[in-house]
């Protein structure tokens, strides 16, 4: 059996909310996601006409050409193992709550608590990374279209009208953000292949491939280059986050145990390949390495399109880029409000009791949408002051996310002969290709909370500092402080536990 494949052994599959019951809970959402938009959601949230995109630059600084490529494929592989071993437990616990649900049946409820506020941190860090990037490109536009100054100032106002935007969409109901998924991907695919297709095409001159898969450059202020080297996977590791979104959306998805399973390894393994195509493409059409760096756009990938296609050129493929990541960030949207309403359900947030209503007329938990991009505003605040907030903020959603990932995973491994696998299963490779994820997440955990760069030698200073960590160490404050308060009312409901809708703790509006 292919470990990628689900277990020819596995019991039958039950209807969707005939096991969402069996899990303690009464279906609320509305199911009107298929399998295609469920693997639509997760790829337009990995989105590497966004991460990719956005962190081009940081690339170029921080090792160079050969770190993104390589490091791209590494990555990804590390990544692969993370998403097979997600996509096992997912399978086996398909609801809204994902990975802190997940925790709590296989380690207990204080497991279950904190990766649930870890799982948020990342969520709401990718809505502001993926939008503020957005706001950057869009930013880049206006500049060679009118002479925009992309300040610091103008990009906090794009952005905050790119949330808005967000939530206005959020709040009409599932069925539009599936469909606006659907079309996210063929847009995705189509953008990378007009982009590389173009820059292959037009531009007279290319970079060798010794220059794209060789060249080491070093603009941190590090000596070592193993350390910069590290650093600088932070670019593919930051765009392969967020594939948690199938399982998010598990309950608004037909055919959860499998559909949600497949969506994580489908959205991973295309944007493997489209990435890596990517990177490449946009590294080959270099013209000017410092003036690529340096560029007034304040984005390298709309300079690479000015030098290597002109204006007009340079202004149709930023187009294509901003609409991917308006796409992107709507799909986060989606994902991080359900987990606002989940966790919400379970009685782990302050106000639970208004991030958990649904409304009638959408099935929608609006409140809780509401929630997720006004905190994403608040994480995004420190860039008006510090040239380097966007990398943290990216490293926010790396050092909150990841590690969620990993601790349902290691309690899969822990706890293996109490766990009960569904449809989609690994095997006897779950036990292996789990531990090799796990791993995987504690190395890049501490990696990003490490200074990125260290300018003139100087040590870090406020405008240099990584201020990721202090975000981590902020919301597991508040998570213990919160459970010291208010742990004895939060309530996962027991598997195979039918809990009535009489006493179902949410609320239709």
């Amino acid at each position: 059996m292919s470990p990628l494949s689900p277990s020819h052994r596995a019991k039958p599959r039950k209807s969707d909310d005939t096991y969402l019951r069996e899990l303690g809970y009464e279906p609320v959402l509305t199911r009107r996601m298929g399998p295609f938009g469920n693997f639509a959601i997760s790829f337009s949230v990995i989105s590497v006409l966004s991460g990719c995109m956005t962190l081009y630059g940081f690339g170029l600084n921080t090792g160079g050409p050969s770190v993104m490529l390589w490091g791209w494929l590494v990555v990804g592989a590390m990544v692969m193992f993370i998403g097979a071993a997600l996509a096992e437990v997912t399978s086996a616990y398909p609801t809204s709550g994902a990975l802190y649900y997940q925790a709590e049946q296989l380690g207990g409820r204080k497991w279950g608590w904190y990766t649930g506020w870890l799982n948020l941190l990342g969520l709401l860090g990718a809505i502001a990374g993926i939008d503020y990037g957005a706001a950057l490109f869009t930013g880049a536009f206006l500049n060679l279209q009118w002479g925009f100054e992309p300040t610091p100032g103008k990009i906090m106002v794009i952005f905050v009208c790119i949330l808005a935007l967000h939530l206005a969409l959020n709040l009409f109901g599932v069925r539009l953000v599936s469909i606006l998924n659907s079309i996210s991907v063929w847009w995705h695919l189509g953008g990378v292949t007009v982009i590389v297709g173009a820059l292959a095409l037009v531009p007279s001159h290319h970079q060798s491939a010794d220059f794209v898969f060789g060249e080491f450059v070093n603009n941190t202020g590090w000596s070592s280059p193993l350390y910069v080297a590290v650093i600088g996977l932070l670019l593919a590791q930051y765009t392969f986050c967020g594939y948690d979104a199938s399982a998010h959306l598990s309950e608004e998805t037909t055919d959860a145990q499998v559909s949600a399973s497949r969506g994580i390894i489908h959205a991973i393994g295309w944007s493997w390949l489209a990435g890596f195509v990517l990177l490449a493409g946009l590294t080959f059409a270099i013209q000017d390495y410092a003036g690529t760096v340096g560029t007034a756009t304040g984005v390298p990938p709309a300079q690479i399109f000015l030098d290597a296609l002109g204006v007009a050129g340079a202004k149709a493929l930023l187009l294509v880029v901003i609409v991917a990541q308006l796409c992107c960030g709507n799909a986060e949207t989606a994902a991080a409000s359900r987990m606002v309403f989940a966790f919400s359900r379970d009685g782990a947030l302050p106000g639970s009791h208004l991030w958990r209503q649904v409304d009638r007329r959408t099935g929608t938990p609006r409140k809780a949408v509401l929630l997720s991009v006004v905190c994403a505003a608040v994480l995004a605040l420190p860039s008006l002051y510090s040239p380097v907030a966007y990398a943290a903020i990216t490293s926010i959603n790396v050092i909150g996310i990841t590690p969620a990932y990993a601790i349902p995973i290691f309690l899969r491994i822990k706890n293996r002969h109490r766990f009960r696998p569904g449809p989609w299963n690994l095997g006897s490779w779950g036990v292996t290709v789990g531990t090799v994820a796990v791993i995987w997440v504690v190395f890049v955990t501490v990696l990003f909370c490490l200074p990125q760069t260290r300018p003139d030698g100087a040590w870090v200073s406020v405008d240099t500092f990584n201020y990721a960590p202090i975000a981590l160490l902020a919301v597991l404050a508040l998570a213990w402080a919160w459970w010291q308060r208010q742990g004895s009312s939060y309530e996962v409901p027991a598997q195979n536990f039918d809990r009535s809708a009489s006493t179902y703790e949410y609320e239709v509006v």
